[in-house]
């Protein structure tokens, strides 16, 4: 059986099942999935911005309102638990977690617990982070020691 180690930051949309369910064809796979749930204030801006050169200006200005931090915790043990059930409903065998601190520290540790052949890091474009490669995946990629796939959202959750 094939294990990916999924890296998420909001619930899995019915395509993104699709698509991560399909991407090995026939083969078996498993699916380790990592939540992060939304950082602090100190993110805020950087989504802002995202949002902006997404031309979503409503978007940004609702940042303000969007809870952050340890506020975020029950909002993501709902985006995991509704990703779970959408991955195994796939028939995907699939298990996960929150991240609670250090997403790449977490990520390695799961990697090498769950002997993982792949990652893949799911989320919506975050182009500042990505220019200067201190995304997920750029990082993730000195870290981990299997591929790491970057693959963006279908849609907003």
């Amino acid at each position: 059986m094939f294990t990916s180690v999924l890296m998420i930051e909001k619930a899995l949309t019915s395509a993104d099942v699709e698509f991560v369910t399909t991407l090995h064809g026939e083969e078996a796979v498993r699916f380790e999935v990592l939540l992060q749930p939304r950082g602090d204030q100190a993110d805020r801006l950087l989504r802002a911005i995202d949002d902006i050169a997404l031309g979503e200006i409503d978007e940004a200005a609702r940042e303000g309102g969007t809870p952050e931090g340890e506020a975020a915790k029950g909002e993501g043990e709902q985006a995991l638990d509704v990703s779970l059930r959408a991955l195994r409903a796939a028939g995907a065998d699939a298990e996960g977690r929150l991240v609670e601190n250090h997403p790449l520290d977490a990520l390695r540790s799961l990697v090498a617990q769950a002997g993982a052949d792949e990652v893949i890091v799911l989320t919506d474009p975050h182009y500042v982070e990505e220019f200067f490669h201190r995304d997920w995946a750029s990082r993730a990629r000195h870290k981990v020691g299997v591929p790491v796939l970057k693959l963006f959202s279908h849609s907003k959750a």
